[in-house]
């Protein structure tokens, strides 16, 4: 499906705020409010827009130590590791990657202990051969 360049101005016009009204982004893209709607919803049925979620801030309480694991896995072994990553709640994205790595975990824990144990339950993971972790320190730019 190929999305028009008014499509493409809204998608970039949600990613930096989904919340906007649609009224002000008909302003900003010239159109009707009614002719947005049309098109959110078009997105919306075709799958290009999956969902709307809430993003929370640095301030949230919500963790007090994010990283990044990269994790390279047996061959044949990477459906197992992907569900068992799965079901550790700390790991909010789990990526498939390319590289020396296969897999990439994004991870949110409450202090360094809480992301070492999860550091130690990833790399003890049958089929897991080797890990690195990077902590974040700061986000500079995040549209998702």
């Amino acid at each position: 499906m190929a999305l028009t360049d008014k499509d493409e101005a809204l998608l970039a016009l949600l990613r930096v705020n989904a919340r906007e009204p649609v009224a002000a982004l008909a302003r900003k893209l010239n159109l009707s409010r009614t002719t947005v709607q049309d098109r959110l919803r078009r997105l919306e049925q075709q799958g290009v827009i999956a969902g709307y979620r809430v993003k929370l801030g640095e301030g949230s309480g919500r963790g007090g130590l994010r990283g990044m694991i990269t994790i390279s896995v047996e061959p044949r072994r990477h459906i197992d590791v992907a569900r068992a990553i799965t079901r550790l709640p700390e790991v909010e994205v789990l990526h498939t990657v390319s590289g020396k790595f296969d897999m990439m975990a994004e991870v949110n824990t409450e202090s360094a202990e809480a992301m070492d144990q999860v550091i130690d339950r990833i790399s003890q993971l049958p089929g897991v051969t080797e890990i690195e972790t990077a902590v974040i320190l700061s986000t500079k730019l995040d549209r998702r």
